[in-house]
């Protein structure tokens, strides 16, 4: 996916790495229609999920999800989302999430999106981010119809 974004340029997206909890789940359930959504998205854009899994549930909800799926261990999650975003390709690569482990792939991503939903969004991520979107679909939506990261993003 290729955006030209007045004042900013040329933004070349081949992957979304998402949070999980807070961002594409709540207390640990996929939120309804995001998988149709990721999965209409995987057929042009590399799908990543990078959790902590807190509830235990996330690779059984993905299972209908074409993505690949990255389980964190429980300590320092925020450099371990970094150091994959580093391994998948910051300058390609757009980053959506909520939590105080996640600030850190959204500042050195392309493209970083916070999303503000049943969890809320910590302080810090959210000034980390590009975007603040109020829940998940309207984030995704701007791979869906590119002209709205335009009209958000030209300077």
């Amino acid at each position: 996916m290729e955006i030209n974004v007045p004042g900013k340029g040329i933004l070349e997206i081949t992957g979304i790495i998402l949070d999980y909890n807070g961002t594409i789940a709540v207390d640990g359930f996929l939120i309804p229609g995001v998988q149709d959504v990721l999965n209409e998205l995987s057929k042009d854009i590399d799908i990543h999920i990078v959790t902590a899994d807190t509830f235990g549930m996330a690779r059984a909800e993905l299972a209908g999800v074409r993505c690949s799926f990255k389980v964190l261990g429980l300590e320092k999650q925020s450099q371990a989302k970094l150091e994959y975003l580093m391994e998948t390709g910051a300058g390609n690569t757009a980053c959506i999430g909520n939590g105080r482990n996640d600030r850190l792939m959204l500042r050195e991503s392309i493209l970083g999106i916070a999303v503000i939903q049943a969890e809320g969004a910590f302080t810090e991520t959210v000034m980390s981010s590009d975007i603040i979107c109020p829940d998940i679909f309207s984030a995704l939506e701007f791979f869906r119809k590119p002209k709205r990261l335009i009209a958000t993003m030209r300077d």
